[in-house]
C-alpha cells in the first residue's frame, strides 16, 4: 500500500470540517531509564481550532515540549491518541505521519530552525520540496508574511537573533500548514524581537490558522486565546 492509500485509510475524526484541527485525547507519556521511571504526560486532553492561539506553560520539565512532539507526530504518546486535520497521527508508521506532518504542521523552536550552509529562501524552498505540487512563486508570499523577504538571500550567519526568528517561522510556514507549533520560539530574543515575533504568530491565528505556543514567557500568555498550564506532566489549567 502506497502512502497515499495509508494515509487516506486510517482511521480519522468524524469532525466536521469546522470542528477542531487538532484533537489530543487523553495523552500520556513515560521514559524509562533502568529502574527509574518518568511521567512526563499524565492524562492530557487538548481540542484546537482554526483561529485559536493557545498557550502551554508551566516550569521546565512540566512535559510542555513532549506535549508538543506528540501533537506533532515526532513523538508517540504511551497512551491516547492524536488527530491532525482529520487524520490520526500517532500510533502508525513514520512514512505516514511524514507526509502528514509537512502538509498539516509547521514547527518552529527556539533554535535550530535553518540551515546554515543555505540562504533564507533556500530554507523555505527546502521545506516546501517536502510536499509536492508547492510552486516557487509562493516563496515571496512566504517570505512576506514573516517579515523576512528583505533578507531573503541572507544566510543564518548573516542575521540578528529576530531575523533568524522570523526566517524560522517562514520555514514553519513554507507549506501553508493549519497548524503551527511553536517550542519557546522566543527563549533567546529581546523584547522588541520578540513583540514582533509574537504579532506575526497573532496575525497567522486571525488569518486561520492554530497555533500553539509553548513558553514560559508573560508576553505569550497575554496575546493567548487560551492558557493550558501543565505541572508534573498534568493539566492544572
Amino acid at each position: 500500500m502506497g502512502v497515499r492509500s495509508a494515509v487516506q485509510s486510517l482511521e480519522t475524526t468524524d469532525e466536521s470540517a469546522a470542528g477542531p484541527i487538532v484533537t489530543a485525547r487523553n495523552l500520556y507519556r513515560f521514559f524509562r531509564a533502568d529502574d527509574e521511571e518518568t511521567l512526563a504526560l499524565q492524562g492530557i486532553s487538548l481540542e484546537l481550532r482554526a483561529g485559536e492561539l493557545v498557550a502551554v506553560t508551566g516550569p521546565s520539565g512540566s512535559g510542555k515540549s513532549t506535549l508538543l512532539a506528540c501533537l506533532a507526530g515526532i513523538d508517540d504518546p504511551s497512551g491516547g491518541m492524536v488527530w491532525v486535520a482529520g487524520n490520526r497521527i500517532s500510533h502508525v508508521p513514520e512514512v505516514v505521519r511524514a507526509p502528514l506532518r509537512a502538509r498539516h504542521i509547521g514547527l518552529l523552536f527556539q533554535s535550530g530552525n535553518l540551515f546554515p550552509h543555505l540562504s533564507v529562501t533556500d530554507n523555505v524552498r527546502l521545506s516546501r520540496s517536502l510536499v509536492r505540487g508547492r510552486d516557487r512563486a509562493d516563496d515571496r508570499d512566504v517570505l512576506e508574511s514573516a517579515d523576512i523577504r528583505h533578507r531573503a538571500a541572507s544566510y543564518p550567519h548573516q542575521l540578528s537573533g529576530g531575523e533568524a526568528a522570523r526566517a524560522g517561522l517562514a520555514v514553519a510556514l513554507a507549506n501553508h500548514p493549519e497548524v503551527l507549533l511553536a517550542d519557546e520560539p522566543t527563549g533567546e530574543l529581546d523584547g522588541e524581537s520578540e513583540r514582533r515575533l509574537l504579532e506575526l504568530l497573532r496575525q497567522h491565528a486571525a488569518s486561520g490558522g492554530a497555533v500553539v505556543v509553548a513558553s514560559h514567557s508573560p508576553a505569550v500568555r497575554r496575546i493567548a486565546d487560551r492558557v493550558l498550564r501543565l505541572e508534573d506532566g498534568r493539566d492544572v489549567s
